[in-house]
């Protein structure tokens, strides 16, 4: 099978399919959309347009990040989700979860300080609801079903990966108060397949994007190496 993953290169939601190709040692091409001038050819395989999207054997386009690793699960080996068919779902429904907690990639859009800490306040409980969940499934485990990588890894890993980044330039203090998070964010975030899933020297890459948007989180970026 052929596979093409269209993608803007900082997108989480390609990240998320991008790490579950990664873990599978799927070959795949990877084409990059300009965000402001998306091609027709894109706009008609996607109908929402945007990313990622996944073209299987150059001819059937499949959309939405879910839909796609779920595919990816069900048609290659090593499967990622639980073999138990609660475990299995309530994997499923942690990952419905996963777009209420990425709100937490927003922080860097604050306005002022005022703003940012509001936006603290409601990644907080979202860091809350996650700590309980990972309580529950027991201590010690490096990865959201213990051992072993799973899809869920895979939603989360985006997320938490450009949360740290913004938490490097300005420490918020939110993460450090749920150790069973921190830890799984630190497992994650040396993961081979979720390193391997974006651009080189990303959190570069990521920095110069904020940078380039001059909005209120940029004046904690060191200078551009290039100024």
């Amino acid at each position: 099978m052929k596979f093409k993953l269209c993608s803007f290169k900082t997108c989480p939601w390609v990240h998320r399919a991008a790490i579950v190709l990664q873990e599978k040692n799927i070959k795949y091409d990877i084409e990059y959309i300009d965000r402001d001038y998306r091609p027709d050819w894109f706009v008609s395989i996607s109908p929402h347009s945007k990313v990622p999207v996944l073209i299987v054997n150059n001819e059937t386009a499949l959309f939405e990040s879910n839909a796609i690793v779920e595919y990816l699960d069900e048609v290659t080996e090593p499967r990622l989700h639980p073999d138990d068919p609660l475990d299995r779902a309530h994997n499923r429904a942690w990952n419905d979860y996963v777009p209420t907690f990425s709100a937490i990639t927003h922080l860097n859009k604050a306005e002022d300080e005022a703003d940012l800490m509001r936006r603290c306040a409601h990644a907080d409980g979202y860091f809350s609801k996650l700590e309980g969940a990972l309580m529950k499934r027991g201590e010690g485990r490096p990865y959201f079903n213990g051992q072993n990588f799973s899809l869920t890894d895979a939603s989360y890993a985006p997320a938490l990966m450009r949360f740290t980044f913004f938490d490097h330039l300005h420490p918020l203090g939110l993460i450090e108060k749920y150790p069973a998070v921190r830890d799984w964010r630190d497992s994650l975030m040396e993961r081979p397949s979720v390193l391997a899933a974006v651009v080189p020297n990303f959190e570069d890459y990521w920095c110069d994007v904020l940078r380039s948007k001059g909005g209120w989180a940029s004046q904690f970026l060191p200078p551009s190496a290039a100024a």
